[in-house]
């Protein structure tokens, strides 16, 4: 009982120091953006800044780059990513799991494999054709590289064949089709898993900074991960400014946490209950 409790208390204390470490590059940047220019060039190194009060630092952001529109672009896009990719990964896995199609485990396997492929190297590939198809400085050719996912469906595969058969062919005697099943029986079912893979795919596709790039030339359609780069001043190092960029960068992301929070620790109680 003893050796229990102390390995219990031993990894406790290790996801406690691995949870600080990963959490500290970010509280920094936060109290950072409040510091003056002051504190940065005396090399003060302590971590709360003298004054809370100091918001010209978010002022600034705004003075110096369209932060709105950058906000309105990145929103735009990650949105879309969410919902797209999450309705084919649906559609897929509900393929997978309940139709029976020659090669279906051939396919699968071929979806599977386009996980190991490093995103980068189809960076020069996906702007030639988004480039042929007159696609660059718009929503549309940021979003189209990121509709699929093989993760997602992956994942939603693995919910989709826990649930039994014979609930979907009660249901098609019933007179719901497949369509209704999915929508009306399989979703609500996985809430939790959609919360997580929604989480994800938006956090993923707003922090994006390599393809939005590539992706658009003119300044009214960049993202903003790409607008806080455009904050740097080459004769002093603003850093308090770009910390605040950052910070401000955050909020969607933190935000959608928040509110996803509850039901994915719902779902993890409720499958330990279940268990």
């Amino acid at each position: 009982m003893k050796k229990r409790k102390f390995a219990e208390g031993m990894a406790l204390a290790f996801v406690t120091l691995l949870g600080l470490a990963v959490f500290f590059p970010v509280c920094y940047g936060i109290l950072g953006a409040f510091r003056a220019p002051s504190e940065f060039a005396s090399g003060n190194a302590r971590l709360l800044p003298e004054s809370f009060l100091h918001t010209e630092n978010f002022a600034a952001v705004f003075r110096r780059a369209p932060i709105g529109r950058y906000y309105l672009n990145s929103f735009a896009t990650s949105f879309a990513v969410c919902v797209l990719r999450l309705l084919f990964a649906a559609l897929a896995a509900y393929a997978f799991v309940f139709f029976s199609f020659r090669g279906r485990k051939a396919c699968f396997l071929a979806i599977l494999a386009t996980m190991m492929i490093p995103a980068d190297t189809l960076v020069v590939t996906n702007y030639q054709t988004i480039s042929a198809w007159r696609l660059t400085d718009t929503w549309i050719g940021i979003c189209l590289p990121s509709l699929l996912g093989a993760a997602q469906m992956f994942m939603l595969r693995q919910v989709f064949r826990s649930t039994p058969s014979r609930l979907r062919d009660a249901a098609l005697l019933d007179g719901c089709g497949d369509a209704a099943f999915l929508l009306r029986v399989l979703l609500p079912v996985c809430r939790p898993v959609l919360a997580a893979l929604l989480l994800q795919v938006f956090t993923g596709q707003w922090n994006a900074y390599l393809w939005p790039l590539m992706a658009t030339n003119t300044d009214v359609m960049r993202t903003v991960q790409v607008g806080i780069t455009m904050l740097t001043d080459t004769e002093a190092g603003n850093y308090e400014v770009i910390l605040a960029g950052v910070t401000v960068a955050l909020i969607p992301p933190g935000l959608l946490f928040a509110a996803m929070q509850r039901k994915l620790s719902g779902g993890l109680n409720a499958g330990s209950l279940a268990g």
